[in-house]
């Protein structure tokens, strides 16, 4: 287990360690990299959960490469569905999204591995940050055979907010990023598969489909673990994910949803339907009758 360049100068002695080091280093490779270290070691049996003879230190936001130039999603250029620049566009997103997902998931092991819950939530959770770090590098793969650097078009500078919002409850972190942020994920994603393979992009549209499937785990994981806990606290889930996401996700939960995606994942329309746009704007119409 060797020390990251960019990341803490000591080995990496627990699976917080590697989590935190993962979160901190500016490369994406090296991140990739990492996570499967992270994962082999563990599965060796080599790492405790963490170290807890002092306060980690985890940072606020993720390192990151000069590149791209990071944008709010009103400054971003609308992407022209259907032509070659729109698929570069689309690619180079998909890319700078699965590189935050990866700081997601490790972000998530830094702050919450010494928790009272089973290992297995550890196990799960170090499962889809190595499944991210698949993510990326094979949908920068196909963003290179395009002739396009990561980095060279601009990039949504919002994306780490919900972490930020939520480094605090990890029932907060559950509701907002696998529940509703990956969620949503689920209800795009094949819109945007059948555009790629109209398009004649097979191969492209091949990963995003894996990617998918793998998403669908990733709400799973969300839904069990939150249920988990609320279990535990003995308070009622859809009640408290209802609190969560109006305390931490600004707007509404917009329709269409992916209904049988999110009733595998083990999430049902209690949850998110009375969030939703439609729901809200039906209740203000029957205000003003």
């Amino acid at each position: 287990m060797s020390s990251p360049s960019s990341g803490p100068d000591q080995t990496c002695s627990s699976l917080q360690h590697y989590a935190i080091a993962i979160v901190k280093t500016r490369c994406p490779r090296q991140k990739v990299a990492l996570a499967r270290e992270a994962a082999r070691a563990w599965h060796a049996g080599d790492l405790p959960a963490s170290l807890s003879s002092k306060e980690p230190e985890i940072p606020r936001q993720p390192g990151r490469p000069d590149k791209p130039l990071l944008l709010s999603p009103r400054e971003m250029p609308k992407r022209k569905a259907g032509s070659e620049a729109g698929l570069v566009a689309l690619i180079h997103a998909l890319v700078h999204i699965e590189l935050n997902a990866i700081d997601m998931a490790f972000d998530l092991i830094a702050r919450w591995s010494d928790t009272s819950l089973p290992v297995e939530f550890l196990d799960e959770a170090l499962k889809i940050g190595v499944e991210e770090a698949q993510h990326f590098e094979m949908i920068n793969a196909h963003l290179e055979e395009l002739a396009i650097s990561y980095g060279d078009l601009p990039a949504h500078g919002n994306l780490w907010d919900a972490v930020v919002k939520t480094s605090h409850d990890l029932l907060a972190r559950l509701a907002i990023v696998p529940l509703v942020l990956e969620a949503r994920g689920l209800d795009v994603s094949p819109k945007m598969i059948a555009q790629v393979k109209a398009q004649g992009e097979h191969e492209i549209a091949s990963t995003m489909d894996i990617i998918y499937r793998d998403e669908i785990s990733h709400v799973a994981f969300g839904a069990k673990w939150f249920k988990f806990i609320c279990a535990q606290k003995n308070i009622d889930a859809e009640d408290v994910f209802h609190f969560l996401v109006k305390k931490h996700f600004k707007g509404h939960l917009r329709p269409p949803f992916n209904e049988k995606a999110r009733q595998v994942a083990g999430l049902e329309p209690g949850f998110y339907e009375p969030l939703s746009i439609s729901r809200q704007t039906s209740r203000d119409s029957h205000k003003k009758r």
